[in-house]
């Protein structure tokens, strides 16, 4: 055995481990480490280039979780230490030696996004205010001037791209929720003091693009953590506050959501200046799968001058299609601006809408009978229907959430029809049901148990998006099937986001990916 010393006053970024070597003779060995309960660890193993399994184990040698499943070279894992976890265990295929290390830990004390006390400046001179008797009625106004959420530079950190963001809400009786901020979870406003003022403060890039909405006065009853969470859904509305609500023209505030794009945002390829309605043509019609047993609609969209029947032509599957149709999200005017000044090549895109709620939960987490209908059914309807030929390389699957997951699953299903895969915030943490407790990332066991298949990939994932309470995210799955498919030999554009799981940021990575898979 060789130890692994997780030492409890290391800090955050220098090395728990260096260059552990084992010899080629050492094929099944087990490696204790120390850590504390709900530690994030990263890790690196090297095994040249024999193939090697890692897991993590308990004290009896049960394992408890599969980290890395048979890949060869230097492959990164990441893991959060829970109760009875008490070592890593490789076991090599092959008559090499492999290095290991643990790179990065960072404590639970450490791992809390939101900063304690009043990083705002503004919420501190106005927490002396109440603290002295006074009011915050100066405050409130200052505060519709000024637009929420506040945002402020980070004291004692000048010249750094981070600033202090901080949502408010005025005048709750019991409490505010935010949704959508810079955290994936339901996070909870304070009260200052026995004011009218509610707040909550983040740091955060000076990228950020997101989308959010509070919750005030959430009913509060005795139930399960489901019944609890949905019952935000009660109060969920728009920032009152907020100068940028969108859509404008929802009929209420609770059919809303609010707007923030700090001035570090990047750019959203085709959807620069003032919205505009698209030019070419869109037909919608209606399809059904004798595979899934169901309709659908599908909708076609093609740019002015595109030629769906051209040889050139890349043809987009997005999945979800409805919500990538409205101006909100507006595909057809990206696609008329990107093939229009020649940063696109002719692209052609079709619009798969969901034939209900329910079938969208069970057919776009990695169904082999939906990646069946896409090839065998859609594909020839299309040829049918509008004349569109396919060719491998120039066609890609797009999704979102599990419409990325689909993208990826779907493509690695059928490399002879789909060459291309673009997800946005895909849901790599999913599983089938029976999974092994161990083998929480499906996709990524798949991509690594598999040979390499003619395919490319853009990932995305919104840097909010992490996981809670021991669950992996999407941000930290998207990595690490970034991770495994660059292992493999892949061809793989990924980007990272100041967002969250926010249809407002994925309009701006659908441009980006198309871009870095087929931009001039």
């Amino acid at each position: 055995m060789t130890a692994l010393n997780a030492c409890a006053g290391m800090p955050d970024g220098a090395p728990l481990l260096l260059d552990v070597p084992v010899s080629g003779t050492e094929r099944n060995a087990v490696h204790p480490f120390d850590l504390g309960d709900g530690d994030y660890v990263e890790g690196v193993l090297d095994s040249g280039t024999d193939a090697a399994e890692l897991r993590l184990i308990d004290r009896d040698g049960r394992p408890v979780r599969l980290l890395l499943n048979g890949t060869a070279g230097r492959e990164v894992f990441r893991f959060v230490a829970g109760p009875g976890m008490a070592a890593l265990r490789v076991t090599l295929r092959g008559a090499g030696g492999y290095r290991l290390a643990l790179t990065r830990r960072i404590a639970v004390a450490d791992q809390h996004p939101v900063l304690q006390g009043h990083l705002s400046p503004t919420i501190a001179a106005l927490a002396e205010t109440v603290k002295n008797g006074g009011g915050t009625e100066a405050f409130w106004q200052d505060i519709a001037r000024r637009g929420t959420p506040l945002v402020e530079p980070l004291m004692g950190a000048p010249g750094t791209d981070r600033v202090v963001m901080t949502f408010l809400a005025r005048g709750a009786r019991r409490n505010v929720r935010l949704l959508g901020g810079p955290t994936s979870n339901h996070e909870n406003l304070e009260r200052l003091g026995r004011s009218d003022v509610w707040y909550k403060s983040f740091v955060v890039p000076s990228s950020t693009r997101l989308s959010y909405q509070i919750a005030p006065d959430v009913p509060d009853f005795p139930g399960t953590c489901r019944e609890c969470r949905m019952a935000i859904l009660a109060q969920l509305q728009a920032d009152p506050l907020n100068r940028h609500p969108w859509p404008a023209d929802a009929p209420d505030p609770y059919n809303q959501v609010s707007l923030v794009e700090l001035s570090g945002a990047p750019l959203q390829p085709g959807l620069e200046g003032v919205w505009a309605e698209p030019a070419g043509r869109l037909i919608t019609e209606r399809f059904a799968s004798r595979t899934l047993g169901n309709t659908r609609d599908v909708a076609v969209y093609a740019p002015p001058g595109v030629d769906p029947k051209g040889k050139d032509t890349v043809l987009l599957l997005l999945f979800d299609g409805p919500d990538y149709l409205d101006r909100h999200a507006p595909v057809p005017m990206m696609l008329d601006r990107l093939t229009g000044d020649g940063r696109l090549p002719p692209t052609v895109a079709v619009f798969i809408a969901n034939p209900t709620a329910e079938a969208r939960e069970r057919e776009l987490p990695a169904n082999p009978a939906f990646a069946a209908m896409l090839a065998d059914e859609l594909l020839p309807w299309l040829r049918e229907r509008m004349g569109i030929h396919s060719h491998p390389d120039r066609t890609v699957l797009a999704g979102s959430s599990y419409g990325g997951l689909a993208a990826v699953s779907a493509a690695l299903a059928h490399p002879e029809r789909f060459g291309n895969a673009l997800s946005m915030s895909g849901s790599f943490w999913w599983h089938p049901a029976d999974a092994l407790a161990d083998r929480p990332e499906h996709m990524a066991g798949l991509v690594a148990l598999r040979d390499r298949r003619p395919v490319r990939f853009f990932l995305s994932a919104g840097l909010f998006e992490t996981g809670s309470d021991g669950e992996i995210g999407i941000l930290e799955s998207s990595r690490h099937l970034r991770d495994v498919l660059e292992a493999k030999g892949y061809k793989v554009a990924y980007r990272d986001y100041a967002a969250g799981h926010d249809r407002f940021a994925w309009r701006g990575a659908l441009g980006d990916g198309l871009l870095a898979l087929f931009g001039r």
